[in-house]
């Protein structure tokens, strides 16, 4: 352990000690093997084996009806391979405050946090890859509903590395007892390096998503449908035109006991004209999203499902107006915090619900 870390672990626990607070820990584990098969020039052919270790540390105190923490661990990516190469290792550290309904954090967050993105604003791969926000987030839950919205620095310019960031807000309403209305809103700027060359210029994406929403559930069953417009608002500054795709999208998915069915369906204009241009530095939703018809029909088995462990097996089936593919999938994931290691007691819920 290098000194600047040791020197932090150190005032770590002479604070934690000195105040008498309350220690926090969890580890959460990822193993992951994917085989994509039939793809084309966007959507090759590649198999993901990787493995993913989150362990965090953090003090908790609790004042005057408010809860606060500070955690810190890593994040350490590492590819399966011959040699070893391809993996990183990127900080966690986050100050957390809760109070009532809302919950605010800031710094290097996990995406934990948030809620889980549909595939045209975050792929599959990008969700293997980079698992953190830098910068912070805002979450309220009310009776009626409930809204979440952070800011996301991806990049820092310098001369090598455009500036990038993008600022996502999502928000439910329930209007009745199964159904809600809300959607997505997301800006994602990407701007020039320090010194850019002449034609390096400014850009813009900006996603709309208004959404309506079924969900019921009843014992083991549990059914959510929603439905909606996806409209995308790009430009290169450079160029000064906007481009104005949009389309219909809907989503189901259909839980009973250890069977996980879904099916996406996405049909419209090519939703990232300038990703040709900026690929996903830009964009970083699925590129079948850049098809006029898309379905994707997902199949689940989860073999092993409890509040700390679900281990599955799956097929993903990829059907658009130009190609079809193929995916299959074994995944597992460890969660455990020391809250549930002290108190012995699970609350029943299964991992695979938990984002």
């Amino acid at each position: 352990m290098n000194r600047p870390a040791l020197a932090f672990l150190l005032a770590f626990l002479f604070f934690a000690a000195a105040t008498a607070q309350e220690f926090t820990a969890s580890v959460d584990a990822n193993i992951t093997f994917n085989n994509r098969e039939g793809g084309d020039a966007l959507r090759p052919d590649q198999t993901f084996l990787f493995t993913r270790l989150q362990p965090e540390v953090g003090i908790r105190i609790d004042r005057s009806g408010a809860r606060h923490q500070l955690s810190g661990g890593v994040q350490w990516y590492q590819p399966i391979n011959n040699d070893g190469r391809g993996h990183h290792v990127d900080p966690i550290i986050y100050y957390a405050f809760s109070r009532g309904n809302l919950t605010a954090a800031i710094g290097a967050i996990p995406r934990t946090f948030l809620p889980e993105e549909p595939r045209y604003l975050r792929s599959d791969s990008l969700n293997y890859t980079d698992r953190r926000i830098r910068g912070f987030l805002v979450h309220n839950h009310g009776r009626r509903g409930s809204v979440s919205a952070y800011l996301d620095w991806r990049q820092m310019q310098s001369e090598r590395q455009r500036e990038a960031f993008l600022a996502t807000v999502f928000g439910q309403y329930r209007l009745a007892t199964r159904w809600w209305a809300g959607g997505w809103f997301r800006l994602n700027h990407l701007a020039k390096r320090r010194k850019a060359p002449d034609g390096e210029g400014v850009n813009d994406d900006i996603t709309i998503n208004p959404l309506i929403g079924f969900s019921h559930s009843a014992g083991r069953h549990q059914l959510d449908i929603s439905a909606g417009a996806v409209i995308n608002l790009e430009r290169a500054r450079v160029d000064d035109k906007w481009h104005t795709p949009a389309g219909f999208t809907a989503a189901a998915r259909w839980l009973y006991k250890w069977i996980d069915i879904e099916q996406n369906i996405y049909a419209g204009a090519n939703l990232f004209p300038l990703y040709p241009r900026f690929g996903s530095q830009l964009n970083l939703g699925d590129t079948y999203y850049t098809d006029h018809f898309y379905s994707r029909t997902d199949l689940r088995a989860h073999i092993v499902q409890t509040s700390f462990v679900d281990l599955n097996l799956g097929i993903s089936l990829h059907a658009t107006d130009r190609t079809f593919g193929f995916w299959q999938q074994v995944s597992c994931r460890f969660y455990i915090n020391l809250d549930n290691i002290k108190s012995r007691q699970f609350d029943g819920k299964k991992l695979r619900d938990i984002y």
